[in-house]
């Protein structure tokens, strides 16, 4: 055992080990709030004791609420220090949604912001859970303990933990596209091994200062960027959403290096009247993910911001998530790519039996490395159909050039089959992005009484611009074929997306599914 301690790298390990590097270095800065290495870890170390005290031991599941804060960085990595799994959960969902993820993920605690303790306890209620320690970040609430009162906790020491590198310390919940949420079981291994690939691939150094915006529940901002910099012992500056204009102000104030933000996000920056305004020039890194970047949009960026060096990180939750990079250098020769696999990872493109497809042919995408969830919570069938072959099967459709690049064609469940013909979503949109006057675009399939289903597509026009539904079919008609181009196009003020900026095709599929009656 004491052999193991010597050897042990938990992610709880990680914020004790920057604290001891840098300890006077800011850690988080939340507002007016600013903390230390030295004293995040003091803080955390005296929140996971305050939480053994009340009965929690590794193993047990705590749901964790909120927007991004520093009460929520202290949970969570008070659970790490613990060996608590911590359940992060997203809090665009409704109570019967959180009600689902507390009762399958079987929480004995809950964390909450204080504005969304009534989300909480309706929650709570749904599931008829059996919510034991419940704590509050921010304003007292009527039966919920402030997180504030256990970073106040007598005992500021390291807690002891028998914590193993492959046992489970996230249970993060998938948005449920096809069905129930699925809990995705993530151990320090996968984590660590993502941190690795990120730093390399991303060009990640102890110096950066980083605006974290996008939620920290969602894998994407938590793990391949605000972990990460924890571990490196860089400097981390929480807003509590991705509002353009106090993003802009914090990379000004704060002279940020480095920023990530979906497609949607970036367009929505430079858009935004302070974008010319602002004192961006500290920036030196920009991150994209979630969807590939419109070439528009891309070149764009480029020009607004030249000094900055991009990089498109695609994945998902179940590989921690990182799984493939497209670097700086590549970004305009491969336009539209999601790159090569990461440091820690192995990507193949394979058909229905799992065998490799020839370059340039589509077929699922799959990948294997130490980076991979280790199942899915309570749910043996579903964890072996993923990993059918020793490889974790995506649901991602996908084509690997001649130099192993590779594009993500479209999810299984996007891909438009109209009149017997493949319409890939993703190439509908990089045409409609083109047009002068559009801001953001979607194509979704629809119901249809000849085709069975039907292309369609909405966009919301740039500012100032008026974008006619037929000017946009002509459009796609010039530069696609005919089966391609979409039969209906509607113009919106905005689509749908979730907290982290993924457009939610599912929510189109609905609203426009009378389209073609």
């Amino acid at each position: 055992m004491t052999i193991y301690i010597a050897r042990r790298q938990t992610m709880g390990d990680l914020l004790r080990r920057s604290a001891v590097r840098y300890p006077e270095r800011t850690a988080i800065v939340d507002g007016d709030l600013r903390r230390t290495y030295r004293e995040l870890d003091d803080a955390v170390n005296r929140a996971a004791n305050a939480l053994a005290d009340r009965g929690l031991a590794k193993g047990d599941r705590l749901a964790l609420l909120g927007h991004n804060s520093y009460g929520f960085v202290v949970t969570y990595f008070a659970c790490q220090k613990l060996g608590l799994i911590c359940v992060p959960i997203n809090y665009m969902l409704g109570a019967g949604e959180v009600g689902y993820i507390l009762e399958h993920s079987g929480a004995t605690a809950m964390v909450a912001e204080d504005a969304l303790v009534p989300l909480a306890e309706a929650g709570i209620e749904a599931a008829s859970a059996g919510i034991a320690v419940r704590g509050v970040i921010g304003e007292d609430r009527a039966g919920w303990e402030p997180v504030s009162l256990w970073t106040g906790h007598a005992d500021g020491s390291e807690p002891l933990c028998d914590l193993a590198v492959d046992d489970p310390v996230e249970l993060l919940y998938t948005s449920g596209t096809e069905s129930r949420p699925k809990g995705t079981m993530l151990t320090s291994r996968s984590l660590i091994a993502q941190h690795t690939s990120c730093f390399v691939d991303g060009e990640m150094t102890p110096d950066d200062v980083e605006v974290h915006a996008l939620p920290l529940f969602h894998s994407a901002q938590l793990h391949c960027f605000f972990t990460p910099s924890i571990h490196l012992g860089a400097v981390n500056v929480l807003l509590p959403k991705a509002e353009p204009g106090a993003m802009l102000a914090a990379v000004e104030a704060e002279r940020a290096t480095k920023l990530f933000c979906p497609p949607t996000v970036w367009i929505a920056l430079m858009n935004h009247p302070d974008f010319d305004r602002r004192d961006l020039s500290s920036l030196r890194k920009g991150y994209y993910g979630a969807s590939i970047m419109p070439v528009e949009v891309l070149a764009e960026l480029g020009e607004r911001l030249p000094a900055v060096r991009l990089f498109n990180f695609y994945g998902q939750t179940e590989m921690s998530p990182l799984a493939t990079v497209l670097g700086p250098e590549d970004q305009v020769r491969k336009a539209g790519s999601a790159g090569r696999p990461a440091l820690s990872v192995e990507t193949m493109v394979v058909d229905e039996n799992g065998d490799p497809v020839p370059a340039g042919e589509v077929g699922e995408i799959v990948h294997r490395s130490p980076q991979a969830m280790v199942g899915y919570w309570n749910d043996a069938a579903k964890t072996a159909e993923t990993f059918r072959g020793g490889w974790l099967h995506t649901g991602d459709l996908g084509i690997l050039d001649d130099e192993g690049y590779l594009y993500v064609v479209d999810r299984k469940k996007d891909m438009i089959k109209s009149g017997g013909e493949n319409v890939a979503s993703r190439e509908v949109e990089e045409v409609i992005h083109a047009h002068p006057g559009v801001a953001e675009a979607a194509v979704f399939a629809i119901p249809h009484p000849r085709w069975i289903e039907a292309v369609a597509a909405a966009v919301v026009p740039r500012a100032g611009a008026v974008v006619e539904p037929e000017a946009i079919t002509s459009f796609c008609r010039e530069r696609l074929a005919g089966f391609k181009t979409p039969k209906y196009v509607v113009v919106a003020d905005g689509l749908p997306k979730n907290p982290s900026g993924k457009i939610l095709k599912r929510e189109l599929r609905t609203m426009h599914a009378g389209l073609a009656a």
